[in-house]
């Protein structure tokens, strides 16, 4: 049950909370001191706001990241962190918006899921393209929405022909790329996504502030990850990881703040709790870093990259406010391992074919070793493009022996399951049991007539599983959070059915009741 988690939940006015965020987008926006980005709607919410620049994933690619994101856990503890697996995650593991919805919030996803698990149908009031706060019945009511946009994502950047608002010849090139005009048109044509982008983003705040709620709502701008660019998604360096954060909060952050506290994807759904004056369950990973249970920063944050769509790899980060450290746990792999999907990117078959041609230079071919070290240092205030590797250097190795032991202890503690063959954790049920299908939830009483109003519970015996029900008929109805015995004072027909993540949901059960 989820009731006592929600014991100290806000008496006054509730605030709303909008999410509105992109896919594949490091901080290249003009508010983060990028002369080439175009972006002058999230420069006026950065400018109303506060500007976080350390925030990071932990994961490099959208469905480990997303599932972090929704659960508030680890991916390589609750067993998605592989990209385009089927997680099992352990009974207690939730979607955060379910202690939302249990205090009254109108909850919405529009609509990117992509969690590696199916979304069960107690996550959100509406998950779908049409998902909104204004679909509300009852406009007082508080809400948490989300709108997913996808402009940004890698597949918009592979045309690279036709006119660009962003001119090539004054791209600023990571030194990591060759300087052809093919990589110089790549680069521009997602900056152009950016743009346009931004444009999207205004839409959304336009809409919230011609419906009188910008007073009264908590926006969060951020990206699922870094760009969807060359070593940068999938990738454990800042340009995969480290993302755009953006908070307005009218009232409460400092217009045009900016902050360097260390956040992480599994902090966001903490965050919301405490923003809306709801304690986090202690069982989630992340940690609230506003709101009524804040906590206290970070010394570093986490990474974790493993199974991209056909190939494998097994790689951890740990970053602090200055160093990043990695360990690669498959040396002898290299980087630039062949994924389908990632090979349509014009810059990565320009590269390729430069490298063929032994063209590449300098820090152009580190990508397109036959192997990796065991181990990456990087000093990012130095070299923010992460291509000195100082591991193997002496007056580094207090630095390194630091961070190896945090990521070691952080291994340990949160119980990653990396190192355990993705076919193994699917034979022996690991970390959640094998999936089945969630046990029929129980109308109590199963229904009848009655004179006076009736307390009606429902229960499953099936270990953290949530129940659905819904008082209306029809095929689509609007499936409720069932967190408590509620009362009837007019005949209705009870529809409930139970879920919980990583199984089959239960078959709908019916109840009947006639009151008065």
């Amino acid at each position: 049950m989820l009731t006592p988690i929600l014991a100290r939940a806000q008496a006054k006015k509730p605030l709303n909370i909008l999410w509105v965020t992109c896919e594949d987008t490091s901080p290249d926006l003009g508010c983060y001191g990028d002369p080439y980005a175009l972006t002058p709607n999230l420069d006026k919410l950065a400018a109303e706001g506060c500007r976080y620049d350390l925030a990071f994933s932990h994961a490099p690619v959208c469905a480990p990241a997303r599932s972090g994101i929704i659960t508030g856990m680890y991916p390589t503890t609750i067993g998605s962190h592989h990209m385009r697996c089927h997680a099992v995650p352990q009974p207690f593991v939730r979607c955060f918006p379910e202690y939302l919805r249990a205090t009254g919030y109108y909850c919405t996803n529009n609509s990117k899921t992509d969690y590696n698990f199916p979304p069960p149908p107690t996550a959100w009031d509406e998950c779908s393209n049409k998902a909104h706060w204004r679909n509300r019945p009852d406009k007082s009511q508080p809400f948490f929405a989300v709108f997913n946009i996808g402009t940004t994502h890698e597949s918009q950047c592979w045309a690279i022909d036709g006119k660009l608002d962003h001119d090539p010849a004054k791209a600023n090139l990571p030194p990591y790329y060759a300087d052809t005009p093919i990589i110089r048109r790549n680069w521009a044509r997602y900056y152009d996504q950016v743009t346009k982008m931004d444009g999207q983003v205004a839409g959304i705040l336009r809409q919230l502030g011609d419906d009188g709620l910008a007073d009264n709502t908590v926006v969060f701008f951020y990206g699922d990850h870094g760009r969807g660019l060359t070593r940068g998604k999938r990738w454990c360096y800042d340009s995969g990881l480290r993302v755009p954060l953006l908070i307005r909060w009218p009232g409460v952050i400092k217009p045009g703040s900016t902050s360097d506290r260390l956040v992480m994807f599994i902090d966001f759904g903490p965050t919301v709790l405490s923003i809306a004056g709801i304690q986090p369950p202690e069982h989630m990973q992340g940690r609230a870093f506003l709101g009524e249970f804040d906590t206290p920063p970070r010394d570093c944050v986490f990474a974790a990259r493993d199974r991209m769509d056909e190939t494998y790899d097994i790689i951890r980060s740990v970053r602090d406010k200055r160093f990043r450290y990695i360990r690669n746990f498959e040396p002898h792999k290299p980087y630039a391992q062949r994924i389908n999907y990632m090979e349509k990117m014009p810059i990565l078959q320009e590269m390729r074919r430069l490298h063929a041609e032994g063209k590449l230079e300098g820090p152009q071919k580190l990508w397109f070793a036959p192997t990796k070290p065991v181990e990456e240092l990087y000093d990012t205030a130095k070299d923010p493009h992460e291509i000195d590797n100082l591991a193997g250097k002496p007056e580094f190795q207090d630095v390194l022996a630091k961070m190896r032991k945090q990521l070691d202890d952080w291994m340990k503690e949160t119980k990653d399951l990396g190192l355990i063959p993705e076919g193994e954790l699917r034979a022996k049920g690991i970390p959640g049991g094998r999936p089945d299908k969630t046990a029929d939830p129980k109308i109590e009483p199963a229904g009848g007539r009655f004179d006076k109003p009736v307390s009606v519970a429902i229960t499953c015996p099936t270990e953290g599983a949530s129940i659905a029900y819904a008082l209306e008929g029809g095929q689509t109805p609007h499936w409720l959070l069932y967190s408590k015995p509620f009362a009837l004072d007019k005949s209705a027909a009870v529809r409930a059915r139970a879920c919980r993540i990583g199984w089959k949901d239960s078959a709908e059960v019916k109840a009947t009741f006639e009151v008065g």
